[in-house]
């Protein structure tokens, strides 16, 4: 049986950081949803693919996903070209292991299932279009704002409602906030996307991804992404007011503070920026100084 959390260290630095903080059964459920969701962004990142082969592994992980059809459709690492599917050895790693995933998405309680399957393949299934739209070198280009914030809700706004759905699943304590909650998760993801495309936006360009639209200025994708993260501390101070979890506000509050500090570096130095271990250290160190002081997560 694969080693779960070491396939999430080995593919993503901040999730390895802050899925530990949740609480049970909330941490299991969110780190199989996370190596489901990254085996999409896999498939979908595979720029190196033809378009058609990439759109199909979408569809068929998409279909996968029929409650009926996991157990004898996983099939071999090879079938999903796990060898030759990223350049990243974590990803090629997670690809091979996709049938251990999926045994293990497999006993999680039926609720948190359903809703894992739905977006997850909500997810796929979006990409999938993203895809067909690239050009036979597989560059996407997106053509204004909105089809912009459409690519975000497809790749982290569903994240968001996932995430939110399975924070307050069987949690009564939190049923009176859920619909605030609701109304900021989709915002929650697109802060977090837009501020990976602001700082990446050079790398993602020579990998033949434009996701800044050509006639937009960055300014105003700028602003929009203080905005979302303004909505995110929103989130987070609510959870806080309901009592919840510690571990559910460090989880969702640490990323707010990250991204906040890597746009102002962005914005200063320009794409390519990033926060250093210490750095990141520091702002751990600080939130859980605040919380052990009952004062907000995130300073206004």
């Amino acid at each position: 049986m694969a080693d779960l959390d070491d396939l999430l260290i080995k593919t993503s630095r901040t999730f390895a950081l802050t899925i530990p903080l949740l609480p049970e059964p909330t941490r299991r459920e969110v780190t199989i949803a996370y190596l489901l969701f990254r085996i999409a962004d896999t498939f979908e990142d595979a720029s190196h693919w033809p378009r058609e082969r990439r759109i199909d592994a979408l569809d068929r992980f998409a279909a996968l996903l029929d409650r009926d059809r996991i157990a004898i459709e996983a099939g071999a690492p090879e079938r999903w070209g796990a060898a030759d599917s990223s350049a990243h050895a974590g990803y090629v790693e997670l690809i091979g292991e996709m049938p251990a995933v999926l045994e293990a998405f497999g006993v999680l309680r039926p609720e948190a299932q359903e809703r894992i399957r739905r977006h997850t393949a909500r997810t796929a299934r979006g990409m999938a279009e993203f895809v067909a739209r690239t050009g036979d070198d597989g560059t996407l280009v997106l053509g204004d704002l909105p089809d912009l914030q459409a690519y975000c809700y497809v790749v982290a706004g569903i994240v968001g409602e996932l995430l939110t759905e399975l924070f307050v699943l069987g949690r009564d304590t939190l049923d009176p906030i859920a619909p605030f909650l609701e109304q900021r998760a989709a915002q929650f993801g697109e802060a977090l996307q837009l501020v990976n495309i602001l700082k990446d936006r050079g790398d993602d360009a020579r990998e033949g991804r434009r996701y800044l639209p050509p006639q937009v200025d960055p300014a105003e994708v700028f602003r929009l992404a203080r905005r979302d993260l303004a909505a995110s501390a929103e989130y987070v101070h609510a959870l806080q007011r309901a009592a919840a979890p510690r571990g559910l506000v460090e989880f969702t509050a640490l990323p707010v503070l990250l991204a906040r500090a890597t746009l102002d570096r962005v914005e200063g130095v320009g794409a390519g920026a990033k926060l250093s271990r210490p750095e990141v250290a520091a702002i751990v160190e600080g939130m859980r100084r605040d919380l052990d002081s009952e004062r907000p997560a995130i300073p206004a």
